[in-house]
């Protein structure tokens, strides 16, 4: 620990931009994608207010687990199907891929879209599976 504090004294200019590029980062990835939610936050808002969870895998990957009562349409695909989220433009919307990694740029192409209330889900399926919550096949 020594060490680290020495290293940045020697190098503060060094360690100052590194600590804003880290905070930009950050600020930038919640931002454009909506807020991220941790599986317990989504359970809560699924229960509560009636979430739409929308899963933005690939259909084979939708088929061999999926949380219950969730849309699937492909991250590749999001821009063509618009429409088919419009009934869900005024609920919130949780979005979920494999690793939570994915739902960044769909949530930004929902909220250019008008869809003002979308979240996702930290760490996607994995963390939910992690967590042993319940998923279903279809």
């Amino acid at each position: 620990m020594e060490q680290f504090l020495v290293f940045i004294m020697n190098h503060w200019i060094l360690s100052a931009v590194w600590l804003v590029f880290f905070i930009l980062v950050i600020v930038n990835e919640s931002a454009r994608g909506g807020a991220q939610l941790s599986p317990q936050q989504a359970t809560r808002l699924i229960n509560s207010e009636n979430a739409v969870v929308l899963d933005v895998r690939k259909k084979d990957e939708f088929k061999t687990g999926h949380l219950p009562n969730s849309l699937n349409i492909p991250a590749t695909n999001i821009s063509n199907r618009l429409g088919e989220l419009e009934p869900y433009r005024n609920k919130p919307i949780i979005l979920v891929c494999k690793t939570g990694t994915t739902t960044g740029a769909v949530g930004a192409t929902l909220k250019k879209a008008g869809f003002e209330n979308v979240a996702r889900l930290k760490g996607g399926i994995t963390e939910w599976l992690s967590n042993n919550l319940p998923l279903v096949k279809s």
